[in-house]
């Protein structure tokens, strides 16, 4: 049974802020942006299982925008292991995503999420902040090199 992976890079994030990276707040373009990744995926009929989230404050602000805008939004998994920059790491994530959650959104970050969509499907595709890749596998235990298929990649911010 086919899978399918929203990838969702977090919104623009606020660097004036004093705070460690992973406290880092999305900026005022961020929360303007990531609005227009929900829209995107309610319009696409993409219906959600599951949404795999990054403790990080940008990507948790991302997640929360993305999901208001959705007409059902999954059930939110915040997983640490999601706040990383090394895409190697997120086949872990993948690989462990429970095979009844058919469609699953994972927001992360850069250079991780472009790495892993990049090695899953032999593809680049640009994620910029609050850019969206889509991606087919047969199954979450057999994510590899190779094993995916890049369905649509875009910023939907940029096509407003």
């Amino acid at each position: 049974m086919a899978h399918t992976l929203v990838v969702i890079r977090h919104a623009k994030s606020d660097w004036d802020v004093d705070a460690a990276d992973r406290d880092r707040p999305l900026a005022k373009r961020g929360r303007r942006q990531a609005p227009y990744a929900g829209r995107w995926i309610a319009e696409h009929g993409i219906v959600l299982d599951l949404a795999v989230v990054s403790p990080a404050a940008r990507a948790r602000q991302t997640w929360a925008l993305v999901a208001a805008e959705l007409d059902v939004p999954p059930p939110t998994q915040v997983e640490e292991a999601a706040y990383t920059f090394d895409g190697d790491d997120l086949f872990a994530v993948v690989g462990g995503l429970p095979e009844s959650a058919r469609v699953v959104a994972l927001v992360g970050h850069n250079p991780a999420v472009e790495d892993f969509v990049q090695t899953v499907t032999g593809r680049y595709a640009a994620l910029p902040t609050s850019a969206i890749a889509v991606v087919d596998v047969p199954e979450w235990g057999s994510v590899g090199p190779g094993t995916g298929r890049l369905v649509a990649n875009l910023r939907p911010a940029d096509e407003a």
